[in-house]
């Protein structure tokens, strides 16, 4: 998400990972200038039957919407907790001695090692703690950074990919890995490559950095999209297009899987040779299917989840975790969705001027999203993008729906109708750049005002609409096939009775159903964006049980689900720690209002918990604040 107009986006460190999480509860706190693990053996726990979320503690910056409270990332040794804040481009670090009142201790200020620069992404191992830097002028080369958590000195730091918006360790603390995600310029003149930065640290003082880039798939763009691959950016080879987000790595830390969101796909790495192997389309989720329902409008005043034929949902994931489970390793994620919107904003203008003088063709840059009532009219466009208008030679001017799939909600040939209404798919957000018929070379097809194809026609006509993220979270196996999805469960559950918001769980959710972080006394007001918005996502193991923890950015809250079973996960609880709802949020009521927005999520294991029970820490951008759950586990 952006919060400001231009925001960089950070993903978050996971401990997806559990055999690094046990080393580092082993092995304590290292400050030479080797990263060797300790080979202790791991301490046996409990199978709990069940657990239930309880906020035990939290720390605030005080600060509203400025994303001051981020990624979050912990080191037992020292039990200082890490939170990327971006309002200050930099690590506030915490003392979570006593889990129930953090309190900050220190900074880790990017600036440095590089002038200018901000951090967007933390993880902690052994007593090591890296760090993702964005230099001043984003495309530009950022850097990773190490830091010795019990003194919070410099060790080192290398050059990396444009753009470093995630970090991890590998699971035996040799290697660091970093997803350059590049994303353009905000006027898209300049669009540097995606890459993975593979750096060994065995030597702490001295890093080795390797690139894993995308250039050798520069050739094989026709055949990308072909598979699903979204390679769309004007003017962009693959390299530029895929944009890196979340990093999540095997067992053996051997392979690696990359999410490319806006891209919908996740690249496989090996890590040994520093290469991607392959590019792994996610495909597209389809609506129009019993129990892929979804509601598509704010409007209304109700709540409506139901299917839509021809509506097809794009998982374009965020974060990304993996785990093992019968031997095979599987990725689970969160399906956020994330569309490019980009075109520069001068000092002291509005985003809506500097977006409309875009939309007019007068400034520099692209934009993907558009409601479905602005791209489907029987009277031809009116307000859009304006590499939309040069599609086609000569340029179409503008768009209908084809009444073969969309009759249902009123299409006829050469007019939408009432499929654009407000309580229909009108205020639906969908990317305009696919979806449209064409011939077998991409080009698109032709059709009259009145819907009839003609070579000279100047409509296009869409037989698929192609919405933002799945509203869901995922399970994938190692090839990228999709074992199981949740479905419309997310929206469903918090529409339902059965789900309670705030500390003391006595809110109805379906009261403030889908609305956003923030707003107060909202209702349905992101149904026609990406609902609620899955993000955030963590892992963790107890026992023989493995957990996915989901933050939902919109609404708030993380759901819990015991995804032992890949092929079939249950939803075990839901705890959202907003606690006033009426109220418009701002920096004078935080205290009351409590936690909005969350955004990266740390499990902190039992064995590694300063407290000996298992926490869950979660960076709320919206309210500033992180929060400390206690999971109480019963068995």
């Amino acid at each position: 998400m952006r919060l400001q107009a231009r925001r960089t986006r950070a993903t978050f460190f996971a401990t997806s990972l559990l055999a690094a999480a046990v080393l580092a509860a082993c092995g304590g706190g290292s400050d030479a200038a080797s990263n060797a693990p300790s080979t202790s053996a791991p301490v046996v726990e409990a199978t709990p039957t069940s657990l239930r979320l309880e906020k035990i503690g939290g720390y605030s910056t005080g600060q509203y919407e400025v994303s001051a409270a981020e990624i979050p990332a912990f080191d037992a040794a020292s039990k200082r907790l890490f939170v990327v804040n971006a309002q200050l481009g930099a690590v506030d670090v915490l003392n979570l001695a006593n889990p129930t009142n953090p309190v900050k201790i220190g900074v880790l200020d990017a600036t440095t090692v590089l002038a200018g620069a901000s951090i967007n992404s933390v993880a902690v191992f052994n007593g090591t703690v890296a760090v993702a830097i964005q230099a001043a002028v984003k495309t530009d080369p950022g850097r990773m950074a190490l830091y010795r958590a019990s003194d919070l000195t410099l060790i080192s730091s290398v050059t990396i990919g444009a753009q470093p918006d995630m970090v991890t360790f590998t699971p035996d603390g040799t290697s660091v890995l970093v997803a350059n995600e590049g994303e353009p310029s905000d006027d898209y003149q300049t669009d540097p490559e995606g890459s993975v930065s593979i750096i060994d640290v065995r030597n702490l003082a001295a890093p080795v950095v390797r690139t894993a880039g995308f250039t050798a798939y520069n050739s094989q763009a026709t055949a990308l999209r072909a598979s699903g691959v979204r390679i769309y950016g004007p003017g962009a080879s693959v390299a530029q297009d895929l944009e890196p987000e979340y990093i999540a790595i095997s067992a053996d830390g051997k392979t690696a899987w990359v999410t490319l969101q806006e891209n919908n796909a996740l690249a496989k790495v090996d890590i040994a040779t520093a290469t991607v192997t392959n590019i792994l389309p996610l495909g597209f989720k389809e609506h129009g299917v019993a129990g892929n329902e979804l509601d598509t409008s704010d409007r209304g005043n109700a709540i409506n989840i139901r299917t839509w034929a021809g509506v097809k949902g794009m998982y374009l994931p965020d974060s990304m975790a993996s785990y093992t489970a019968g031997g095979q390793t599987y990725l689970v994620t969160a399906n956020e969705g994330d569309a490019r919107a980009w075109f520069p904003i001068g000092v002291g203008e509005t985003e809506g001027v500097a977006q409309a003088d875009y939309f007019a063709g007068n400034r520099s840059g692209f934009v993907e999203e558009l409601r479905v009532s602005a791209l489907a009219s029987a009277t031809g466009w009116v307000t859009v993008p304006p590499q939309l208008r040069a599609v086609g030679t000569p340029p179409v001017a503008g768009a209908l729906l084809d009444p073969a799939v969309f009759g249902y909600c009123g299409a006829v040939p050469g007019n939408p109708g009432a499929c654009i209404a407000n309580a229909e798919l009108g205020r639906l957000n969908i990317s305009w750049v696919q979806g449209y018929k064409t011939d077998g070379a991409g080009a698109p097809l032709r059709y009259t005002s009145a819907g009839v194809p003609d070579a000279n026609g100047d409509r296009l006509m869409y037989d698929k609409l192609y919405s933002y993220g799945a509203r869901s979270f995922s399970i994938w196996n190692a090839n990228g096939t999709l074992v199981w999805d949740s479905g419309a469960a997310i929206e469903k559950f918090l529409a339902s009775p059965d789900c309670k918001l705030g500390s003391a769980r006595n809110i109805p959710c379906a009261t403030y159903f889908n609305s956003g972080h923030n707003e107060g006394n909202a209702f349905d007001s992101r149904s026609d964006a990406k609902g609620p918005e899955p993000e955030g996502l963590a892992v963790g193991k107890i026992g023989n049980k493995t957990f996915a923890f989901i933050g939902l950015e919109r609404m708030g809250g993380v759901l819990v689900y015991d995804i032992t079973n890949p092929a079939a996960p249950t939803r075990v609880d839901y705890l959202n720690t907003r606690d006033e709802w009426a109220t418009q949020p701002s920096a004078l009521n935080l205290a009351t209002v409590g936690d909005l927005g969350p955004e990266g999520l740390v499990f902190i294991p039992a064995a590694q918990s300063p407290n000996g029970k298992p926490l869950l820490v979660v960076g709320n951008e919206v309210s500033g604040t992180t929060a400390v759950m206690q999971l109480n586990l019963t068995y």
